[in-house]
Order: structure tokens, then sequence, then C-alpha cells
């Protein structure tokens, strides 16, 4: 019978098996209860190894039945046994499940047959092998169709059995084939092979594969996932571009048609939403929606780190020329009117996505509100510079005139002078609140000299030496008297001269208290000067 076998006898081995069974059968009903038969069991497992033999030599010709090469004749007598095996109840033997099986097999050694490149030998590797693999299944099923149906009773159900092992071994086959995929268009090239791309014979009514659920929605969770990371990197190319090809090479913003200064980036943005949202919808229409949630919530996180690059590769913009300074002032423009152009843009989400819109156009107003008060700030810093040198110059110029000689105050006009000092004092003070100078330390100045001016008597001056040296304590450290040899005494001088130019011990009292103050004070640090370029000037003329 191993020679039937061998020789593709099948139907005769298969006679033959059938009647040792049979006598076997006879055999062992007649001896008694409890007895054994030595012989007997040996030709009982001969007969079961024979058997297997069989089988397996069914099982290879079933499994090689989709090729080209079939022996029909061959396969007419594995059908016979196969239909024989099937109408006998007990179904001890198991042989529709080995057709079964086989024909599964046979299923795997085709698809295993189809060329698949490494995809580090070829980018579009998946697409290659996905595209042959399709007309793989689909020749197999119309050569099922075309010339194994005939060889088969009906009620063996060939093609659904076909059809079906194929569903089972495509499954296992992609399973393999996702442990290789990393790129986003390899998920979408193995999710379109499933949804549109596959012979028809194994598509549902829907016209899917029909695949386990959670391993389809693992595929398009991966991809969702996959995109979501490739949106990210894109975001952060826009602002890799911008830093690398225009901040760094200073280059000029472009303008619209009507010379608004704009960017490209609220266009990549949108493109980029768009082109992914698009990507998924076609998948699944729920990962479409859950990318439109993603991206906007993401595009907030695009901000923080766009203008924290902005500003550390601008700033030094500020401290060049005025050139250098203009293109600072047409980057900020450039990019409030590129985020709001891009929260117009995203009103296209707003019926799907209305928290996320919102919470955006909020985000996107904080962005262009800081880059608006950056060049607000800007330049009232140089306003304020500007009018803290306006106000020192014209106090300084205001003092300096007492420092002249030019004038004196006689017959009691001191008082007078003292009162018409603190009336200007005070205009001035007040002009210069008004315009917003932080040279807060120049007022208390003019308090002091005014009270030194209009006191009755010089002795009472004394009091209020302290807190003039105190908060103006270069009114000794005159570079003009230095250079000349002078005492710093004739600053002081010059005050009390204004006052009354007359001689008197109280003065002499006056200046020898000031003097001792400023030697007590003189290695004291002082962080602003007043007095220091001062001069003292001689020259009369009575008030």
């Amino acid at each position: 019978m191993r020679e039937c076998i061998k020789s593709d006898e099948l139907k005769k081995a298969y006679v033959n098996l059938l009647s040792l069974r049979l006598d076997i059968q006879q055999k062992r009903g007649a001896l008694e209860e409890g007895a054994s038969d030595v012989d007997l069991e040996n030709k009982e497992t001969d007969i079961g190894m024979l058997l297997d033999t069989l089988k397996n030599k069914i099982a290879d010709i079933v499994r090689s039945s989709t090729l080209p090469s079939v022996n029909k004749e061959l396969l007419g007598q594995v059908v016979t046994i196969v239909l024989e095996e099937k109408k006998k109840s007990e179904m001890m033997l198991g042989w529709m499940e080995t057709w079964r099986n086989a024909v599964r097999d046979g299923a795997r050694d085709s698809l295993k047959k189809v060329h698949l490149d490494q995809p580090e030998q070829n980018t579009s590797w998946l697409a290659v092998h996905l595209g042959l693999l399709g007309k793989a299944i689909e020749d197999d099923l119309k050569r099922v169709k075309a010339e194994l149906l005939s060889s088969y009773p009906k009620d063996f159900n060939v093609f659904e059995t076909y059809v079906s092992c194929y569903h089972e071994v495509a499954e296992e086959h992609l399973k393999e084939l996702l442990e290789k995929v990393t790129d986003a268009k390899d998920y979408q090239h193995l999710l379109d092979f499933i949804i549109h791309s596959c012979p028809g014979d194994l598509r549902t009514e829907q016209g899917a594969v029909k695949l386990g659920q959670d391993f389809l929605k693992k595929i398009k969770a991966a991809y969702c996932d996959r995109l979501m990371e490739n949106f990210k990197a894109a975001m952060e190319n826009i602002i890799n571009l911008e830093r690398d090809e225009v901040w760094k090479m200073k280059k000029t913003p472009n303008r619209t048609d009507e010379g608004f200064l704009t960017s490209h980036i609220n266009m990549d943005i949108c493109q980029l939403t768009a082109s992914y949202t698009r990507q998924l919808k076609g998948i699944d229409e729920n990962h479409g929606k859950l990318f439109v949630r993603f991206s906007l919530e993401e595009i907030p996180e695009f901000h923080k780190r766009f203008e924290e690059e902005f500003r550390q590769h601008t700033l030094s913009l500020l401290t060049s020329d005025l050139l250098d300074l203009c293109l600072w002032v047409n980057y900020h423009i450039t990019y409030i009117n590129t985020f709001l152009l891009l929260k117009e843009q995203m009103q296209c989400y707003r019926e799907s996505c209305l928290t996320q819109v919102v919470q955006l156009e909020k985000d996107m107003d904080e962005v262009t509100q800081r880059l608006r008060q950056t060049l607000l700030d800007h330049f009232k810093t140089d306003i304020k510079i500007f009018i803290n040198d306006v106000h020192y110059y014209v106090i300084k110029e205001y003092v300096s005139q007492l420092m002249k000689k030019k004038y004196s105050c006689k017959n009691n006009r001191n008082e007078e002078a003292a009162d018409k000092m603190r009336i200007q004092w005070k205009e001035l003070r007040k002009l210069f609140e008004e315009m917003g100078s932080s040279l807060d330390w120049l007022y208390p100045l003019g308090n002091y000299l005014s009270d030194i001016i209009g006191k009755e008597n010089e002795k009472s001056i004394k009091d209020i030496l302290h807190p003039l040296v105190r908060d103006y304590p270069d009114i000794s450290v005159c570079s003009y008297c230095i250079h000349l040899n002078i005492s710093s005494k004739k600053q002081m001088s010059a005050v009390l001269y204004f006052r009354d130019n007359g001689f008197s011990l109280e003065r002499h009292q006056v200046i020898n208290q000031f003097n001792l103050i400023k030697r007590d004070t003189a290695n004291i640090i002082h962080e602003r000067s007043f007095f220091i370029d001062m001069e003292v000037t001689d020259g009369s003329r009575r008030a």
C-alpha cells in the first residue's frame, strides 16, 4: 500500500486500507471481552500509520491544487476518498478537516511566494508588494473557479472554503507586514489595500477585506498616531525653515498684491491640517474628526515654540543699524498679519470642533497682542529714554543758572525768589510726570535749593545740608573745580551767593558744615550724578 501511495494510486491504496480496517474490526469483535492480541494491535498501528501517510499525500495534492500544473485525475482520487470519508457518520479520521487545512496551507504558500523587498532596499516596498499580493490572490481564486470547481461536488462549498482560507492567511500576512511598517505612507497603503484595493472575492458587502475588528482598529490607530507625529514634525520644520531661511539670512518679508506684509506659515499650517485630515477621513470618518481636534490643539503649542525661537533669533536686530531695526519691525507686522489670517482660515472647522476653534481664536488673539505689545514697548522705551534725557537736560540747565553767579538777592528778596522757584519747579515736575519721566530722583532738588534760598538766616540752612548731600552727593565733585584746583565749596557758595552775596560768619559756618558732611560721605559709592560736570563761574548782577 505504501508503494501505491508513492505511485499516486491513491484510490487503490484507500480501498485496501478500508478492507484491512474492516478485517481488523471483525477480528477485534471476535475476541473475548478483556482479551488482547499483540499481532492485531501491531496491525492496527500499521494501518494508522498508512492512513496518516495517505492523509499527508492527499494534503500535499490539495495544497498545490491551485498551481497551474495540478493533476486533475489525481485530484479526482482525492475528492473521491474525502467524499467517502465524509459520508461516514462518525467522521473518525477527520478527512474534511485535513482537506480544509490543506487548502489553507496552500493559500499560505502562495502568499509567501509573492516578492517582498526590504524597506531599506525600496521605499515603495509595501505598495509594490501589496499590488503583487492582490494579483496573486485574484489569480488563485480565478483558477479555483475555472479549474477546481468542476472536480468537486457542490456540497463541498469549494469556492467559499478557498475564500475563507485566503481571508485567514491574508490577515496573518498583513499582521506580519504591519510589524515592519513605520511610515505614514505605508500605513496608508496597507489600509487602502484592505478597504479599496483587495480582490473583489475577499471583500464584504461594505467593500473591505473581512478582518478582525481589533486588527483593523489597530492599523487605523497606528496610522492616526503616525500622522499626528508627522504633523508635529512638520510644524517644527516650519519654525526651523523660518529661522534658517528668513531670520538668519535677514530676508525681507513678502508682500501681498495689496502691499500687506505676509508669510507662508498660515498656508502651510492650513494645507497640513487639510491634507492629513483628508487622508484620515478617506480611511475612517471618526479618525478624521479626531485629527482635526488634535491639530487645532497643537497650533497653540506651535505658537509657544515659534515665539520663543523668533525672540531669540531676532533680538540682535535691535542692537544693529537702522535697517535691521526696520526689519525687526517688519517681521513683527508680518507675523501679526499671518496669525490673523490663520485665525480666519481655521473658521472652516468651527462647526465640527467649536470648542477647539474658540480656544484657538483666544490663543491667536493673545499671540498677535503680544507681538503688538512688543512693538509698542520697544518704541515706548525709546521715547522714555528721550523724555528722561530732556528732563535731565532741562533741570540741569535750570540749576546751572545758579552756578553762574550772575544774580543774587538783596533786601530780603530771597524769599520772593524762593517762592518763584518753587512755582517754576512745581510746573516742571508736573510737566515731566505727565510725559512719563522716570527720573524721580531729580524732583527733591528744587525743594532743597528753594528752601536754602528762602531761609531767613543761614544758620537754619544747616538742616537741609544732610538730605541735599545724601541725594546729590556729587555736588562737591565738580570736574571744573578739580581741574582749576578750586575748593569744592565753590558750588555750595554759588547757591549761597544767589541767596545773598554779602559775607557773613553764618555763611562761613554753613560752608564748613557742608564740607564736614562731604568728608563723612566721601567713601560712599554713588550710582548717579548731577553736579559732576556743572561749572561755577563768576559774574555778578543783583536781583
